[in-house]
């Protein structure tokens, strides 16, 4: 149970006063009648209605988001637009955060939740999430064992940090490799191949545990999770 002005202000992304004013105006509806704001609601059980509309209550929401180039992996920034700025209204909640961070000139996919315990348990690198990312190099990459090498051999970066084994997956472009982490030390990917003597030009990362961004999500949109990729989120792999 929980008190009505707060489980509408939290599913509506709204403040509790506006919620409030909502509920003592009549706009808000429990069980077809009218309540206080300080009523008490079974979120599960209860039908509650905002001007017309369902509102159906969920706890924790999972989005994945396809991030552009220039924006913020933040809450909030004063100079920047953030990718919270980048959710619509129908799924924005006021406790959402982005699980992780990418570079303000990296894109790709970007998980944002309110879950903090699954949040925590895809960045902790002891549960080895993988995160793939594409990456392009200033330089072809010429001697491709030696890089495979170094690189699965947990390999040491600036500043004497030691990276866990990664994965490198050439394509056919020679200046296009993928690359495979577990975990998230800060410009990771950049300053790995800097110790290699190249430097990275573009990076997207493409897939966290097992869900892919896929191709059917342009620049700047997001969706929901499904329940089985909250699933495979903090897995090891595909």
């Amino acid at each position: 149970m929980m008190r009505l002005d707060r489980l509408i202000a939290e599913q509506l992304c709204i403040t509790r006063s506006e919620a409030s004013r909502a509920i003592a105006d009549g706009i808000v509806t429990v069980n077809g009648k009218r309540c206080r704001p300080a009523d008490k609601v079974d979120e599960e059980k209860d039908i509650i209605v905002y001007a017309g509309q369902q509102v159906v209550y969920r706890k924790y929401i999972y989005l994945m988001l396809n991030k552009p180039q220039g924006v913020i992996c933040a809450t909030k920034d004063r100079v920047s637009d953030t990718v919270m700025s980048l959710i619509p209204p129908e799924l924005r909640r006021k406790d959402l955060f982005p699980a992780g961070r990418l570079d303000k000139d990296t894109t790709g996919f970007v998980f944002i939740t309110n879950d903090g315990a699954l949040a925590h348990d895809m960045l902790s690198p002891r549960h080895h999430t993988e995160k793939e990312y594409v990456v392009g190099l200033r330089d072809a990459v010429t001697d491709r064992e030696r890089y495979e090498d170094i690189i699965a051999g947990g390999m040491t970066i600036d500043g004497g940090e030691v990276c866990l084994p990664a994965q490198i997956v050439f394509t056919e472009d020679p200046r296009i490799v993928h690359i495979i982490l577990c975990e998230g030390k800060y410009h990771q990917v950049k300053r790995m191949f800097h110790a290699l003597g190249n430097e990275v030009i573009s990076l997207r990362r493409i897939r966290i545990g097992g869900v892919c961004l896929g191709e059917d999500l342009p620049e700047g949109a997001c969706r929901e999770l499904s329940e089985k990729e909250v699933k495979t989120i903090c897995t090891k792999g595909l």
